[in-house]
């Protein structure tokens, strides 16, 4: 039988990840998370002392979905690291693009104090992956901090998805999809490579 002291911390935090990603960040309050999830505002107290602790609660399941999506696309990891890179990056714009909320909060270091919270432990393995790739792809490049490269990777990456979802880029480039913009920011990190 299940302890319905965990399925309350469950529901919790599902109601949490349908109202990210329906309504945003500012609507991740423990009052509104309490009444959608049918419980008394005090309630989730007894499993999120703090607030804080409930909302890396929520952004955790989303670097786990992430990071499934991530596993999925890599497979065994045999393909061309470039074309991993690719792949994950795909990845990564869809879910920025389609995970508005979830994707803000996941990134929101000044909301979310990752450190004791247990939310490295689910994001650093994406961050590590891609920067075993840049390295993978780099090799001829000893000079470059694949670490460095990765993180201005994902900085741009995650430019492209802000700035795609305020219309920005479309109406800056003309562009009618993120794919040619991806293949530019691999390029602008990596060097040319094969299309």
């Amino acid at each position: 039988m299940a302890d319905p002291e965990t399925g309350l911390r469950a529901r919790l935090i599902d109601v949490g990840v349908d109202l990210v990603n329906t309504e945003g960040v500012q609507a991740l309050t423990l009052r509104e998370i309490a009444r959608r999830a049918g419980v008394s505002h005090g309630a989730p107290r007894r499993h999120f002392p703090t607030h804080l602790e409930l909302l890396s609660a929520i952004a955790r399941r989303g670097f786990t979905d992430l990071a499934g999506r991530a596993a999925e696309v890599r497979g065994d990891g045999a393909a061309d690291p470039r074309e991993q890179l690719a792949a994950l990056g795909r990845v990564y714009l869809d879910f920025a693009l389609t995970h508005r909320g979830m994707h803000e909060l996941m990134f929101r270091h000044d909301l979310l104090e990752s450190g004791h919270l247990g939310l490295r432990e689910t994001s650093l393995p994406l961050f590590t992956l891609l920067v075993d790739l840049v390295d993978l792809v780099g090799r001829a490049r000893p000079d470059v901090d694949a670490a460095l490269v990765a993180g201005s990777l994902l900085a741009n990456l995650h430019g492209i998805a802000q700035l795609w979802t305020w219309g920005s880029l479309p109406l800056a480039t003309g562009a009618d999809d993120v794919v040619p913009l991806l293949r530019t920011a691999l390029d602008a990190h990596l060097g040319p490579g094969g299309r």
